[in-house]
């Protein structure tokens, strides 16, 4: 297999077995996109290790779509080889810049189709994806020389020792996915472009909250499964979003990234409001929004719930409801409705 990039080894898929071949010689900064970008190394710590690039990326792999919205966003298209796990259509204006990236697969790729793009960076949003059970552990990317990027948003403040999602030790601020815009555009050597998204990005946020007072909104955020669904804990990306508007979560008092409750404890709760995930991906039961409003309308737990009697939903992407740049998206549609439904000034 041909590798371009000087710090990567050539993989061989034989029998199953990893065979690592001698890493290649030469050197290339072509492919970096044409604006500028620096051929100095980055270094980072990032979720606790130390992560060192050596050149901008240019053929970069993203595996799960808020990272990759954030590098598209960056206008670095053209150096990615692959995205994968995507549980809604592309951001609004990116939809040119997707189209010219190969989807490594909608859900998780194996770890050989990734390496069969022949990355020089791979970059997640969740600690799971680069683990054990998820594509590949960080470790085995980097022993092939290919560096590793997870987002700052899914380790910092948070325990993912235990079992699903995750819990969080201290409230997510969009601060933080504001560095991993930054983060990302200096491996890439476009910093000015990641100065520019995050002041569009604070400037909505500005926008969308500005004078609003929805201290006596009540919401609840449901992602998906309608089984035994998971619903926003306090401190996650729901959290930025209810805590940038004034309001309250009524599941406030788990620290559970996505904690899965029962329905007739949502209906003791009785949000004045019910944010609902509108996914196009197929893993769990209730993914649209179509049918999780189906299900709350006519479960006997649910329909007679205030939210559901008066109507009182928001629909969001699961990327709005992930620590994503569309996390914003979340601001601005849950504060445009609170006003709507008479719940905030």
């Amino acid at each position: 297999m041909h590798l371009s990039r000087p710090a990567r080894c050539s993989v061989l898929l034989l029998s199953g077995a990893l065979l690592l071949s001698a890493c290649g010689s030469g050197s290339s900064s072509e492919g970096a996109s044409g604006a500028g970008a620096s051929a100095k190394a980055v270094t980072l710590d990032n979720c606790g290790q130390k992560v060192t690039v050596g050149a901008p990326p240019e053929r970069a792999v993203s595996l799960n779509q808020g990272t990759t919205e954030i590098m598209l966003s960056l206008g670095l298209a053209d150096r990615m080889v692959g995205t994968a796990t995507w549980t809604d259509p592309v951001m609004k204006g990116l939809e040119k810049a997707d189209a010219k990236v190969p989807r490594l697969a909608d859900n998780q790729p194996s770890f050989e189709k990734v390496l069969d793009v022949e990355p020089d960076f791979v970059a997640s949003s969740f600690a799971s994806t680069l683990s054990k059970g998820g594509v590949a552990p960080r470790e085995k990317f980097e022993e092939l020389g290919v560096p590793t990027y997870l987002s700052p948003a899914d380790c910092e403040g948070k325990d993912n020792s235990g079992g699903g999602d995750g819990s969080r030790t201290e409230p997510l601020a969009m601060d933080t996915v504001y560095r991993e815009v930054r983060e990302l555009a200096r491996i890439f050597g476009v910093a000015e472009r990641g100065e520019k998204l995050v002041t569009q990005l604070e400037g909505r946020v500005a926008e969308a909250t500005s004078g609003i007072d929805a201290g006596d909104a009540t919401v609840l955020y449901w992602f998906a499964n309608q089984e035994s669904p998971y619903l926003a804990g306090c401190c996650g990306a729901p959290g930025i979003v209810t805590n940038a508007l004034g309001a309250k979560n009524v599941f406030d008092d788990s620290t559970q990234e996505w904690p899965q409750v029962n329905w007739e404890t949502v209906a003791d709760r009785n949000p004045d409001v019910l944010v609902i995930g509108d996914l196009t991906r197929k893993s769990q039961t209730a993914e649209t929004a179509a049918r999780k409003i189906a299900f709350l309308e006519s479960n006997p737990a649910t329909k007679n719930m205030d939210a559901v009697r008066k109507k009182r939903y928001v629909l969001l992407s699961g990327q709005a409801m992930n620590p994503t740049i569309r996390t914003v998206e979340g601001v601005e549609k849950v504060a445009a409705a609170l006003r709507a439904y008479g719940l905030a000034g």
